[in-house]
Formats: C-alpha cells, structure tokens, sequence
C-alpha cells in the first residue's frame, strides 16, 4: 500500500511540473475478441528521456 501510495504522489509531482517540466501521460486501451471470450486491457504509461513506466490497470 505504501509503494502505491509513493508511485501516485511521484507520478503527481512529476505531471503538475512542480520539479521541471510537466511530462504528459499515454492513456493505452484495447479490446480483442476471441471465439469463446471478450478481453479487455488497459494501462498507463508515462516517459521521459530514455525512461518509461507503465501501469496495467486490468
């Protein structure tokens, strides 16, 4: 709970500019169908320089 916690108010920081830039994040979303099922994906992203995180939300 507590790295959550840090990651969110990290990302936070990082996306108002408070520390230089703002760094915009990537909203990704998809849907696939198969024969017998419905998937769905989500996930967030974010990227600076040569570094990148994401998050997977289901």
């Amino acid at each position: 709970m507590k790295y959550a916690v840090t990651l969110i108010l990290a990302l936070g920081l990082a996306g108002c500019g408070a520390d230089g830039e703002p760094i915009t994040p990537n909203l990704n979303a998809g849907v696939s169908v198969g024969p017998n099922e419905l998937n769905t994906n989500a996930g967030v992203s974010v990227q600076k320089g040569p570094f990148s995180l994401g998050w997977n939300i289901f």
